[in-house]
């Protein structure tokens, strides 16, 4: 924790299960306050409240949002919120899965995707990360040393059944993670995506056979089993340490060695 007026924080957009929920408990025990977003009805909400008590056991601050991350009149809200908290970002977490699973071409054409659900998709999970960091830039609330983390997969360099629009998202994720890693260098600010290993989250059982893609995943393994978000919570804690200044622009595998078995 900084020593000065300010506090440090992590945001963690799509903050109230699977890699958002782990990683919002990581980072408190590494010393952060936590600001999450997400969009939740009213019978997951006690997810999110278990998430918030388990935040502050740890000492940590919260600031939890139920809305869209995509809306900028909300982003608006969530940053005038953090820096009346006199908040400094340390830790940017980009992990919305809100998607449409449709095929591109279907026999009945109603039942494709179409243009709206297709522009919905990439802007939550691909465009929305350039405009949260912009924002954060415009007011102040990022800064040197900080660092900015977006949740990629293999799925955005394969073929999945109706997973077209979501793969489509992950491929300009990542080409926006290298941007962003370029421009942004300058002011000691890095920007990396995280690309985990099949792990069994509420957004992975949305998808078409997603119990045959767990088993084929866990088969394949090396380390013979399925990624789970705290490993990936724990890697996001490690790689936010100071010593990795000069990590970034990657696409970083956190899958026990999955993605190159195959």
């Amino acid at each position: 924790m900084s020593q000065d007026s300010q506090r440090d924080w992590a945001l963690i957009l799509g903050a109230s299960s699977g890699f958002g929920g782990s990683t919002a408990r990581e980072l408190a025990r590494a010393g952060m306050d936590v600001a999450g977003v997400h969009l939740d009805r009213k019978q997951t909400m006690p997810l999110v409240e278990q998430i918030k008590a388990d935040v502050e056991a740890e000492g940590a601050q919260t600031l939890f949002f139920n809305m869209n991350a995509a809306d900028p009149e909300k982003r608006a809200e969530v940053l005038d919120a953090l820096q009346q908290r006199g908040a400094r970002v340390r830790v940017l977490l980009h992990s919305l899965a809100f998607g449409t699973l449709r095929p591109y071409i279907a026999e009945k054409p109603s039942d494709a995707i179409n243009r709206s659900q297709l522009d919905m998709t990439l802007d939550v999970m691909a465009h929305s990360l350039v405009y949260w960091t912009q924002d954060l830039m415009t007011h102040g609330l990022l800064a040197e040393g900080g660092r900015v983390y977006a949740m990629t997969s293999s799925g955005g360099t394969r073929v999945i059944p109706g997973y077209g629009a979501v793969s489509a998202a992950k491929a300009a994720l990542e080409s926006h993670v290298r941007q962003l890693a370029y421009e942004l260098m300058p002011l000691g600010i890095t920007v990396n995506a995280i690309r985990a290993g099949v792990t069994d989250t509420p957004a992975l059982r949305k998808i078409p056979g997603s119990d045959q893609l767990l088993e084929q995943a866990a088969a394949r393994n090396p380390g013979k089993r399925l990624t789970t978000p705290d490993d990936v919570a724990k890697a996001i804690a490690a790689l936010a340490l100071p010593g990795t200044a000069w990590l970034t622009g990657n696409v970083i595998g956190v899958d026990g060695g999955e993605d190159i078995a195959g």
